[in-house]
């Protein structure tokens, strides 16, 4: 974590405007003009701040991996069906995705810290109602209400980085922190899943989330301080567009998987989908206040970095989605077992994005990013050789080392591309459109395109089976298939970093 600077003494005086010495518009410096001086905070405190705003995006990532392990114990005990399963994840991460363009946006007209404390209480209220469900169709309405309280706490966690630290090596350090709270949430909440399935109850990996939620609402307003509010309107009308445009093509890619592409409600799921989205960059090219501001794309190093925000998670549910497959069914690991196997993955992001600032100051974003992404490529390549007599020490360990050191030296540096000059006026929408890119490109439809790839492969060598207890050698086929199609994912993140963005020079110490 980034020391923090002194706190300043109390005054009640009006502060002097700040002399300018950061390149970004969107500087600490800038966050302390910004606040709203009807409602100052008690405290400034970066580093306070910064661990506030780290534990919600844990708490919210932990929630896309952590009910992976207890959906067995889910299915059994709430009666849902083969099909209906899929969506206590899906529901999440569709509604969590759709509406993060729509959350960054509430953050901008009613205040980041409004926005931040209002998503984490919902989904506080959710993730009880979770853990209280007695049917399926509970779950799945918790789990949608669940993605709508993230959507509007996430894109404030990264707008309040932005705003409270100056563009450099302590901003790119608080970024570093982020990068690895997303990256090891993942994989962390496959451990914590493991844990509370095999000892406690499925129920507890919704009910952790309470104590964390209550303990992140009641600091927030005592340390984080409120930014004015800036007239504007809600673009209501696209987020519905975006929401249902990429859960068109979510839910047809899916059934694509077990249908094949001559399903007709495959492609009209899809067609619908495609038409949807296309309405939406129509909508925000005309919107007077678009939830998308199509500017964040006109800067030519910002748009290739928001592609591989894209591209580089799917890499990550790509591991952590079929590596717990290959574990838990061919190998027959306990749901202990399994979520410690990743650990060297968690150690791995977290000491790569420890070591990430210091590499871009010395060499600049575009090197750091092309060797993660050389690294992510090589780890798909690997697995994508599995079969089913592959142990974990000889096949699994090392490319999950390098999985993980890949995701690492890349997403942070995308980052720091991304928020670079962002004006504050689009700092909520700039951090929306990175996470959207994160959740909904990489762990929707992403993710979405690496199943279909699964399914095809499965049916081609099992006779048309996708389902059922699969022979081993069939579903380790389906599994290596998915990790070469990941490697394609990564391969093209490498092309666009060698060929669209550009070299940045890092910001003097």
């Amino acid at each position: 974590m980034p020391r923090s600077a002194p706190s300043p003494p109390p005054s009640t005086a009006k502060p002097t405007p700040p002399a300018t010495r950061s390149r970004s518009p969107v500087s600490a410096t800038d966050a302390h003009t910004e606040q709203d001086h009807h409602n100052p905070p008690r405290r400034r405190r970066p580093g306070v701040i910064l661990a506030i705003v780290l534990l919600c995006q844990l708490m919210i990532g932990l929630d896309v991996t952590i009910v992976n392990i207890a959906l067995p114990d889910i299915r059994a005990d709430l009666h849902f069906s083969a099909t209906g399963l899929a969506w206590v994840f899906n529901a999440y991460t569709l509604a969590f995705g759709g509406l993060l363009l729509l959350g960054g946006r509430a953050g901008d007209i009613l205040g980041r810290r409004a926005a931040f404390v209002g998503g984490v209480v919902v989904f506080t209220l959710a993730s009880l109602a979770a853990g209280l469900a007695a049917n399926a169709a509970w779950l799945i309405i918790a789990r949608v209400v669940q993605g709508l309280g993230g959507a509007f706490a996430s894109p404030s966690v990264l707008a309040l980085i932005a705003t409270n630290f100056d563009e450099g090596p302590r901003r790119n350090r608080a970024l570093g922190l982020f990068a690895a709270m997303f990256s090891a949430s993942l994989a962390t909440g496959l451990i914590l899943g493991g844990i509370l399935t095999q000892y406690a109850n499925w129920r507890w990996v919704f009910f952790i989330n309470v104590p964390i939620g209550l303990v992140i609402a009641a600091l927030a307003p005592l340390f984080i301080g409120e930014t004015p509010r800036r007239p504007g309107r809600f673009d209501t009308f696209g987020a519905v567009l975006a929401t249902t445009g990429v859960g068109g093509l979510v839910y047809g890619f899916i059934r694509a998987s077990t249908n094949g592409w001559s399903d007709p409600q495959t492609l009209t799921s899809c067609a619908a989908g495609a038409v949807l989205v296309a309405l939406f960059v129509g909508n925000e090219s005309r919107a007077a206040q678009p939830i998308l501001p199509l500017r964040l794309f006109a800067q030519r190093n910002r748009a290739g970095a928001y592609v591989n925000m894209l591209l580089v998670p799917t890499t990550l549910f790509d591991v952590i989605y079929f590596v717990t497959q290959f574990l838990r069914d061919i190998r027959d690991y306990s749901p202990v077992r399994t979520g410690l196997a990743f650990l060297p993955l968690t150690l791995a992001v977290f000491a790569t994005v420890r070591a990430v600032p210091r590499l871009v100051q010395r060499f600049g974003t575009k090197p750091v990013m092309i060797a993660g992404a050389l690294l992510a490529t090589a780890a798909m390549l690997r697995l994508a050789q599995l079969h089913p007599d592959s142990n974990y020490a000889a096949a699994v360990l090392g490319p999950l080392v390098l999985a993980g050191i890949g995701v690492g030296l890349t997403t942070v540096p995308l980052t720091i591309t991304i928020l670079a000059g962002v004006a504050p006026q689009d700092a909520g929408a700039a951090s929306g459109v990175l996470q959207t890119m994160q959740w909904i490109g990489g762990g929707a439809l992403g993710f979405a395109v690496l199943v279909t790839a699964y399914g095809t492969a499965v049916r081609g060598a099992g006779d048309g089976a996708s389902g059922g207890n699969l022979p081993p050698d069939v579903q380790t086929h389906g599994i290596a298939t998915a990790f070469a199609t990941g490697a394609g994912f990564t391969a093209l993140a490498l092309l666009i970093a060698l060929v669209v963005i550009r070299t940045v020079t890092p910001a003097p110490r």
